[in-house]
């Protein structure tokens, strides 16, 4: 791909089985990314999703890890990082967020706005994120577009803009009209992409051109204003409907995506905002990957483009530390396979080699001023259990695995005092599951679990905790930091340890997912 074509990073957000993974599919397919879709509907064949690539993702049937596409559109390097869908990867999900400029709002026609992608969408809220908004199944019988246009904008307290406008729903579903250019998109069962004139239509009845044009009139009548400085700032978010299963009304929405989604943004390091147009590269690193070739065991840090350019070969330095290094091993990937980058601009991802000099959060800097980019945030986790190995002799094994998968950030690890037991914490339990999982694939570790009754996790911001405080409903740890942070087992433990504690101050670790 061309170096100097134009850049747009994004993710999909949205709750399970909502169709991330169908629509990431077809935009690759459209963008002549991959040559034949497998839906999460046919693994009798054999065929998977192309962005899930870990076994355990094949074997349920979801995304567990973060990867990266890229595919060429209308004239425009699209970066898609591909976010965990299932709700116990949220936390993979929230960091991978800090690499894009646009997100796109994936609901469900038939279940509306659910938890997972209510508190997505905050996170996007927090950090200013740009919102477009597919809503998809369209050809099952689902919620009024009318009713799903007004759930958007009383949950989310976000204004909407339909791009285009479903003629009938479920088996009454003919197409879409596109209120931009008059015209109608036809459904038909072979998936043919039809597109005429709304006037040259005939296969209307009355009462559908009735329906459609008194919601056009009542939607131009009360609905919002669009104007492009809304869709940026998010406060307005361009909605689109389709069928991703069907791919209808894809094809119209990547049109529109193109032309709608940010360009690289200028990113907070330091005090300031550095512009992509900065003449010295610089980048972070939101993710950290180990052994995505199972011959090779490899670790890969995947670095977000912010300015300047990335070349292969080029020295840079590791803010944190300080420390020169030659970035010879670059990569660009198409789920787990990849090829070598030379060179890379702002708002693209590029996979380092890494042998254990990366850390998550990390910016790295090529000439020009040291700078840091803004901090990661902590997500609170709220599963929590003990964990061992099985063969005291894997000792080494053991310790390695966890300090690489707690660096991915897989896991989050915490310590008890006095004798530093291992406590892991988690947003889910099948965050567990895949620790087990690649401890034992990838580490040959077996490991136990003893799972703990404690639910909520509160970083000590003041005061200091003291042995007659804690008791087995409320327990002491240590996270990777070495900051205090206490285990509840309930809100109940937690509002009595409050009230009889006045002067102990405790975050959640980031207030917005409460």
């Amino acid at each position: 791909m061309s170096t100097e074509t134009p850049r747009r990073t994004f993710a999909i957000i949205s709750h399970p089985d909502a169709g991330k993974t169908t629509l990431t599919e077809k935009v690759l397919l459209l963008g002549g990314g991959i040559r034949s879709a497998g839906t999460v509907k046919g693994k009798k064949s054999g065929k998977f999703a192309t962005s899930d690539w870990m076994d355990i993702e094949k074997q349920r049937g979801i995304s567990v890890t973060s990867s990266v596409m890229q595919l060429l559109y209308d004239n425009k390097q699209i970066n898609i990082l591909d976010t965990p869908g299932h709700q116990d990867f949220s936390e993979d999900t929230y960091r991978t967020l800090t690499a894009v400029d646009t997100a796109v709002m994936v609901i469900d026609s038939v279940k509306g706005i659910e938890a997972q992608t209510l508190k997505l969408f905050k996170v996007c809220r927090m950090r200013g994120i740009p919102i477009l908004t597919f809503i998809n199944k369209l050809d099952r019988e689902g919620k009024e577009p009318l009713d799903l246009l007004a759930e958007i904008e009383e949950v989310l307290e976000m204004e909407t803009f339909p791009m285009n406008w479903p003629i009938g729903t479920g088996k009454r579903l003919k197409g879409i009209y596109s209120i931009p250019d008059e015209t109608v998109e036809m459904y038909n069962e072979d998936h043919d992409r039809i597109i005429k004139p709304y006037k040259d239509v005939t296969t209307l009845e009355d009462y559908e051109r009735e329906n459609l044009e008194g919601e056009i009139s009542l939607l131009e009548e009360a609905g919002n204003e669009f104007t492009i400085e809304k869709v940026r700032n998010g406060s307005l978010t361009p909605v689109f409907f389709g069928s991703a299963l069907s791919n209808f009304g894809v094809q119209s929405f990547l049109d529109q995506f193109v032309k709608l989604a940010a360009e690289p943004q200028a990113r907070k390091a330091s005090g300031d905002f550095i512009p992509p147009s900065s003449p010295h590269f610089s980048g972070f690193v939101f993710k950290i990957q180990a052994n995505m070739n199972p011959n090779h065991r490899d670790r890969i840090a995947f670095l977000r483009v912010c300015s300047g350019s990335f070349e292969r070969g080029m020295e840079v330095t590791l803010s944190r530390s300080g420390k020169k290094m030659k970035l010879n091993q670059s990569h660009s990937f198409f789920a787990s396979d990849r090829e070598t980058v030379e060179k890379a601009l702002p708002g693209d991802i590029v996979g380092l080699y890494d042998s254990g000099n990366f850390e998550v959060g990390d910016t790295i800097v090529g000439g020009g001023p040291k700078i840091q980019y803004e901090e990661m945030p902590q997500f609170p986790p709220e599963k929590f259990a003990k964990v061992t190995a099985k063969n005291a002799m894997k000792h080494k094994q053991y310790h390695k695995g966890m300090e690489q998968l707690v660096q991915e950030g897989t896991i989050q690890l915490y310590k008890t005092p006095y004798f530093e037991d291992y406590i892991i914490g988690a947003v889910g339990e099948l965050q567990f599951q895949v620790f087990e999982y690649r401890m034992k694939h990838e580490y040959k570790v077996d490991i136990e679990f003893i799972h703990m009754t404690h639910e909520l996790a509160r970083w000590v911001t003041k005061g200091k905790i003291t042995d007659q405080m804690t008791d087995s409903r409320k327990m002491l740890v240590h996270d990777q930091q070495g900051r205090s942070v206490l285990l509840f087992e309930n809100e109940f433990a937690l509002r009595w340890f409050q009230d009889k504690n006045p002067d102990i101050s405790l975050s959640t670790g980031w207030e917005i997912l409460e």
